[in-house]
């Protein structure tokens, strides 16, 4: 077994190899370290408000046991109170604005990313994104102003066609009589609904058109070779290619309509009541209790209250963490073709 020669006489100098070390030095272990302690802390100020939520609730939870879960009053005077009517218009809320959402988070992300002008597109996306900079408030007296009174139209159509079932049901009110009672058909899981979708779709819309560009433009130019129209090669190589960001972006704004509240404060009518009547006045929500009953509540309605948001920053963490599993499992695009 020879050895390689460690110096080169003639040429006066070192010539064995150069030890590599994989660790980062100066600007970029400066960087590293920044970055996981920037990590870090996003996990350590999570872990921090569920323990701090879940403390808090726990004399609640000690007290009421499973009731808690399953009592639709809350009435903390007279020792009652549960979630079971708040979560019920969590959902039903959440429902709405993602029956509305999910559509137009789609096409407006297909449009973008297929059909736009090149010119175009850095606008439309710019005014997509803004869509979630507008403050909650402002979507809020939208939807009270603007679209609950013709939302209230639409449930009066909905009643009048689609009675039968009991989403579509106003019990009460007669769709068809002279003068209809439009009172009967506003400040519901409804109208709060489509005001909560607008706030939904940016960010639904931008990982769903995230995805989509990411699609190897290898496939989509094999696809139009074969004689594939543009809506055959979307329907056969983008969809397909972006499912996973479909899915992902569909469950973030799932989240984030679960915990919506001041749009949902100004429009609904508080009840406490389980009912599967969506268009029916009288609805509300666990963020919307917490942000009515606050200020004036007391150690013991403070505790029941952090106990209806310890459940839903639970139910929130799962879909969000749901979401972002499927994101990082579909296809990542790295075999892009330029």
């Amino acid at each position: 077994m020879t050895t390689l020669p460690s110096y080169d006489a003639a040429a006066g100098r070192d010539i064995r190899p150069r030890r590599v070390s994989r660790r980062a030095s100066g600007v970029d272990a400066v960087f590293e370290h920044s970055a996981r302690a920037v990590g870090a802390s996003v996990l350590v100020i999570t872990g921090g408000v569920g323990l701090f939520l879940g403390w808090q609730a726990y004399p609640t939870l000690s007290r009421y046991g499973l009731g808690f879960f399953t009592e639709s009053a809350w009435n903390p005077e007279s020792d009652v109170v549960g979630i079971a009517a708040v979560l019920t218009g969590t959902v039903s809320i959440a429902f709405v604005a993602m029956l509305f959402a999910f559509p137009l988070s789609l096409l407006t992300a297909l449009f973008i990313s297929e059909y736009a002008p090149e010119r175009a597109k850095p606008t439309l996306v710019a005014m997509v994104d803004l869509m979630a900079a507008v403050p909650s408030i402002v979507y809020g007296l939208w939807g009270y102003l603007l679209v609950m009174p013709h939302a209230g139209d639409l449930a009066v159509w909905l009643q009048r066609h689609l009675g039968w079932l009991p989403f579509f049901d106003v019990r009460g009110a007669d769709p068809d009589a002279a003068v209809v009672d439009a009172s009967r058909y506003v400040s519901s899981s409804f109208c709060a609904g489509i005001a909560v979708a607008m706030m939904v779709l940016p960010m639904a819309c931008a990982v769903m058109r995230q995805v989509f560009s990411q699609t190897p433009q290898g496939e989509k130019e094999a696809a139009l070779a074969l004689g594939a129209t543009r809506w055959g090669m979307i329907s056969a190589v983008v969809l397909p290619f972006g499912r996973g960001g479909i899915i992902g972006g569909t469950m973030l704004g799932l989240g984030r309509a679960l915990g919506e509240t001041i749009a949902v404060v100004l429009i609904i009518s508080p009840t406490f009541e389980v009912k599967p009547n969506l268009t029916e006045i009288g609805s509300n929500s666990v963020s919307a209790l917490i942000a009515g009953r606050f200020g004036e509540a007391n150690a013991a309605q403070l505790s029941a209250l952090l106990a209806a948001g310890f459940v839903l920053f639970l139910i929130t963490l799962v879909v969000n963490t749901l979401a972002a599993v499927v994101v990082n499992r579909s296809r990542s695009g790295a075999g892009t073709d330029a």
